[in-house]
């Protein structure tokens, strides 16, 4: 079979099997099972099984249940409302400024869970309801929810880092680095425009009529103790090179269960709820890997992953062209696929091309990494999208889409500095 043949025949099997409702690692491990019995028989399953053991043996894989494990039982301990509590007083009368504080709780639940489905749901979950309540504008609020929850993949702890790690040979700990910039960046960006917004027309985002005491903020800042704790010790025992991303991960977990239990909360119920969700979490996770293995595997050895490069490698354009035609193709994706998908779909033909160009590899990831947080809120299946959705039944679809138009420019905007001006990643990553 040829390789254009397969790859026309390959991604379209996939395409057509997503569209009729089966599952991403399905739809990938079927296509792998289906074309490599056509081009190589019972000895094209042998090519799957040992990719994915090879899979199963990665130390850096083992770090996902960890991370996973350190999400959840965040998201089910009360740490994330007294947190929000805290932002709330501490934003005082000005205009938007719970939404500042909103922008803030999700940046630091993406620290703390490495999850946008988290980041996402618990934000909208714990502060709609207090900005509801004071007459904040509800397209503003989702769209600002829904922007600063795609920070959940961006900020490290992400599992999504991991994996273009895993698929890259680069270090995990300089690409969290890099993760940790350009999220903080994005933040910087997403805050200055809701505070620049709401001076404009306070009405969308009134300020508190009160401020809280002193006293009272002080007291409410105890709750940021404990997850700055969680936070530090996953972060630094990474970039002090004190411990590995799977070493840290561990660390992080038995940080977040001491602060539970400190907190009261510990009990049975708990780690059983906790157990099963981080179980069913990680299953999904490593299912799609394995699917999207055996894929790369079949198409590899039937010469597409090749063909593919040896296409794009043979374009006539300009290096920085050929940077902007990947980034293009990741975004169109991100609006369809899972992020890990296009990881592990994508990368392996992208990234050989980006080190023979001459581009430094983790300013290329993390430019790839941000186009996959773009997808989250790109209309018309950007994942955010789904979740705001789900918060706000009534609001329509095509409000919600034009609540996240600004900050998808936004990101976009974001986006292209970095491209512009890659010292603003690598000058920290080089260290």
């Amino acid at each position: 079979m040829s390789p254009e043949l397969l790859t026309i025949g390959m991604f379209g099997l996939v395409l057509f099997a997503i569209i009729a409702g089966v599952s991403l690692s399905f739809a990938m491990g079927g296509t792998a099972v289906i074309f490599g019995l056509l081009m190589f028989g019972t000895n094209g399953m042998y090519s799957i099984v040992t990719t994915m053991f090879g899979n199963m043996w990665s130390i850096l894989l083992s770090a996902i249940p960890l991370f996973v494990f350190i999400g959840v039982a965040l998201a089910k301990s009360r740490i994330a409302n007294d947190l929000y509590h805290a932002f709330y007083l501490w934003s005082g009368r000005t205009p938007g400024g719970l939404l500042l504080g909103t922008s803030g709780f999700a940046a630091t639940l993406s620290a703390m869970t490495g999850s946008c489905a988290a980041s996402t749901v618990t934000t909208g979950l714990v502060g709609m309801p207090a900005m509801d309540k004071r007459g904040y504008d509800r397209t503003f609020v989702l769209g600002t929810i829904g922007a600063s929850g795609t920070l959940g993949i961006m900020i490290p702890p992400s599992i999504t880092l991991i994996l273009i790690g895993m698929q890259t040979g680069q270090s995990v700990g300089r690409l969290f680095m890099g993760g940790l910039i350009a999220g903080l960046l994005l933040l910087a960006i997403f805050m200055l425009y809701v505070g620049i917004r709401s001076r404009m027309h306070p009405e969308l985002a009134p300020g508190a009529e009160v401020r809280a005491p002193l006293a009272e903020r002080v007291k409410a800042f105890r709750s940021v103790i404990l997850p700055l704790i969680i936070i530090l010790s996953v972060l630094v025992s990474i970039f002090a090179g004190i411990a590995t991303p799977t070493e840290a991960a561990a660390v992080g977990a038995a940080a977040v269960v001491f602060s539970v239990a400190v907190r009261g909360e510990l009990s049975f119920s708990y780690i059983r709820e906790v157990s099963f969700a981080t179980a069913t979490m990680t299953g999904m996770v490593i299912w799609i890997v394995f699917g999207a293995s055996a894929f790369i595997a079949i198409y590899g050895g039937g010469g597409g992953t090749a063909f593919m490069t040896g296409m794009l490698g043979n374009m006539n354009v300009h290096p920085l062209v050929m940077i902007l035609i990947m980034q293009a193709i990741t975004l169109v994706l991100g609006m369809f696929l899972d992020p890990i998908g296009i990881i592990l779909l994508v990368l392996p033909i992208f990234f050989p091309i980006v080190v023979q160009l001459g581009f430094d590899p983790i300013w290329f990831c993390i430019l790839f990494q941000l186009n996959l947080c773009i997808g989250y809120i790109s209309p018309p299946f950007g994942y955010n999208l789904f979740y705001l959705k789900s918060l706000s039944p009534t609001t329509p679809i095509t409000a919600i889409y034009r609540a996240v138009a600004p900050f998808l420019f936004l990101m976009l905007l974001t986006g292209a500095v970095i491209f512009l001006f890659p010292q603003t990643i690598t000058r920290f990553t080089d260290i």
